[in-house]
């Protein structure tokens, strides 16, 4: 185990091992072996294929050295009890699934699991994001909200829809090719009525919705743990050390005296 987190480029080169256990006291709704093999099908046969992004899943009792992690918990209450934190003890990417919190907003686990699944593998550092149709507007590179309320079934389990990176490249015309999984999204950016992406703008984090309902339904979760929270904490200390660095610059032009040519 290291010392130091790693908060950059992980496993580069390499297949992660992903170790997947369960912590929650409140029951899952579905075979945590079943979920697994289904979710082992749905990156083999959905995600690799479209973002380059293998892994492998296997199930533990608790952390592995060297691998990621997807942790089964209660709720962030629980998280916090169990001092689980953003990133594993080798500081590798760690998945939290909320059982009790999913449940009680009449959500599937197998479906939150599989979402917090294609967005690790996607962005496993939290810190990918791209311009988009505002110019103005930096978008996360999120791969399951703008149409997590989609699912389809794998091996008789539903896990997430998710988009391509097409979606993220605003210059394909609608229609033109496939944005997401199960192609119900039409161009790209675009927000289905249960889906959300999340913005960058006038300096802060925030949310847009594909429908008020959607809008309503974000307001009463508990977000506590979220990969959200970890994206604003990444870009706010990104953006501290980036103005620190650049005043530095700044400072040392100044006091540079240029040497004579001649």
């Amino acid at each position: 185990m290291s010392g130091k987190p790693i908060l950059g480029a992980f496993n580069q080169g390499a297949v992660p091992t992903i170790a997947c256990f369960n912590k929650a006291k409140t029951a899952l709704g579905v075979d945590l072996e079943a979920l697994i093999a289904a979710m082992q099908a749905y990156i083999n046969n959905n995600v690799a294929p479209i973002w380059g992004t293998p892994a492998t899943l296997v199930k533990t009792t608790d952390f592995q050295p060297g691998a990621w992690a997807m942790v089964f918990q209660d709720n962030a209450d629980q998280a916090g009890a169990l001092a689980y934190h953003d990133l594993t003890p080798d500081g590798l990417p760690e998945a939290k699934v909320f059982v009790k919190t999913t449940l009680d907003n009449n959500d599937l686990v197998s479906i939150s699991a599989s979402h917090e699944l294609v967005e690790m593998l996607v962005d496993p550092a939290i810190n990918m994001m791209t311009t988009g149709p505002d110019r103005a507007t930096v978008y996360a590179y999120e791969s399951a909200d703008p149409v997590e309320a989609l699912s389809f079934d794998v091996s008789g389990i539903q896990l997430s829809d998710f988009v391509y990176p097409s979606y993220f490249e605003d210059f394909h015309q609608p229609g033109s090719v496939q944005f997401d999984q199960m192609n119900q999204v039409n161009e790209p950016f675009q927000i289905l009525q249960g889906g959300y992406q999340l913005i960058w703008k006038n300096g802060q984090w925030s949310q847009i919705f594909g429908s008020k309902e959607k809008q309503k339904a974000f307001a009463r979760e508990d977000r506590r743990g979220h990969r959200s929270e970890q994206r604003e904490g990444t870009l706010v200390r990104s953006g501290r050390e980036f103005s620190d660095e650049w005043k530095r610059k700044i400072k040392e032009s100044k006091e540079h005296k240029p040497r004579p040519l001649f």
